[in-house]
């Protein structure tokens, strides 16, 4: 069992005897003799329980019942008292106590109360953890802001959920386009059927046909049994598809084929299947750009952004920073003492957000994990690939911020200088496969 309960007593006989029978019944036990000593303990370890005295030398029970609700709401708390105090008791009932036991008590009557508050903590931990699922799951965790663009983009995706039209949700990764689209699948009539989520750029080439439309026994080397695609997975309901601009060629044929007709045909199957789906389809990638390229189909792009909506990076949202971050520290259940300055939160309203949202969580978390104080400053908050907010070998960012794509281009062309043109040499300086290179060229239109 091993939970971790504070008792506070100033009868030390009573406390040790206590003691040795919530040890025996399983309890790990930290005692204090008065309330300071039992102040000082929550502190330094935080229990699970804690079984007080009403009458303590220093302070009341109920002072320390308020105080504690206060730091940690969580953490039930049981009141000991005498007959004589039976009023108290229930005031401190009224406060937050979890139950109060009167004197003198039974061993059994303690340990029975004890468990029942920590089952009731562990239930209510559950309960939130499942709401917090419950959020992630249904779309609408994240959607955080106080920018007009942004809110006049959700306004146009609650309209856009009562329809079954097709959605195209274009933004750079980390801005939430999947939470887009589970929120306008939780606000559709579709919202009691699946939502199949599909992320096209992490399923191998070979695999996809199969994942998107299924396969019959013995198509192919290892296709031992009858498959579901996940086109049939979402019959009724909604298929995402996350990064759509990476379908190869022959699979947006097929693909434009299927959002035509309504009809699937498994791999190595000769029969078509009927599906319902709204499909909603996600990228980071300018598919116009790659239409120009030819590396996307303008049929199949103009099929799929019948209703397109386009979520702006954070750095165009700055004014949305204070507010996510008070959503992530709830999120992560830090303390209610915890916060960020204002300089920390100037910080980071400052800083450009490559990794969008998703970096600002991850930033938070970390920030709550390894904070020394309860007020997170300025000095904590240590951005990813910098040691300190002065690293004089990155460029400082205006409080308008800068294009990291500018950025980008200028030192591709700086090492194409000193290389004096050779692309393997720019590659070496820039410490980035030539490939890779090739395709920033080639994105920046840098390669002639």
């Amino acid at each position: 069992m091993n939970n971790h309960i504070l008792l506070i007593d100033d009868d030390e006989s009573l406390r040790r005897v206590t003691e040795y029978n919530l040890a025996k019944a399983g309890f790990s036990v930290k005692t204090a003799a008065n309330a300071q000593q039992g102040i000082d303990s929550f502190q330094r370890h935080p229990p699970e329980l804690v079984v007080t005295d009403v009458e303590l030398g220093d302070a009341s029970g109920l002072e320390l019942l308020k105080r504690f609700k206060q730091e940690a709401p969580d953490v039930p708390v049981i009141i000991i008292t005498a007959y004589g105090s039976i009023e108290m008791a229930v005031q401190a009932m009224h406060q937050g106590a979890f139950t109060f036991i009167t004197k003198p008590f039974d061993r059994d009557t303690l340990i029975l109360s004890c468990r029942k508050a920590l089952e009731m903590q562990s239930l209510k931990i559950r309960a939130r953890s499942l709401s917090q699922e419950i959020n992630r799951l249904t779309g609408v965790e994240g959607m955080v802001t106080v920018n007009s663009a942004m809110a006049e983009l959700l306004h146009t995706a609650l309209k856009v959920a009562e329809s079954d039209a097709t959605v195209l949700i274009s933004g750079e990764s980390g801005t939430g386009k999947e939470v887009l689209a589970r929120l306008i699948h939780q606000h559709s009539q579709r919202k009691k059927e699946p939502f199949m989520a599909v992320n096209c750029a992490a399923i191998p080439a070979p695999l996809i046909e199969s994942e998107l439309f299924g396969h019959v026994k013995g198509a192919f080397t290892g296709a031992v049994q009858n498959r579901q695609g996940r086109f049939q997975a979402a019959h009724h309901g909604t298929l995402f598809l996350d990064e759509i601009g990476e379908l190869l060629p022959e699979m947006q044929v097929k693909f434009l084929r299927v959002l035509q007709e309504k009809q699937v045909e498994p791999v190595g199957s000769d029969r078509t299947e009927t599906v319902d789906v709204r499909i909603i389809a996600a990228t980071n990638r300018d598919l116009r750009a790659e239409i120009s390229k030819g590396n996307f189909r303008d049929d199949l792009f103009y099929r799929l952004s019948v209703i397109p909506l386009h979520l702006p990076p954070l750095r165009d949202r700055r004014e949305d920073i204070p507010a996510l971050v008070a959503h992530f520290l709830k999120r992560h259940e830090a303390p209610p003492q915890v916060s960020f300055t204002p300089g920390a939160l100037a910080r980071l309203q400052s800083y450009h957000w490559p990794g969008n949202i998703r970096e600002l969580q991850n930033v938070v978390e970390r920030c709550i994990i390894l904070r020394e104080k309860d007020a997170i400053d300025e000095a904590e908050i240590l951005l990813p690939g910098r040691t300190s907010s002065s690293d004089p070998s990155l460029p400082d960012i205006p409080p308008e911020g800068l294009s990291l794509e500018e950025v980008e281009k200028g030192l591709i062309l700086k090492a194409l200088a000193i290389s004096k043109g050779n692309r393997s040499e720019a590659a070496r300086l820039l410490k980035i496969p030539r490939h890779v290179l090739i395709y920033r060229l080639e994105k920046y239109s840098l390669d002639s």
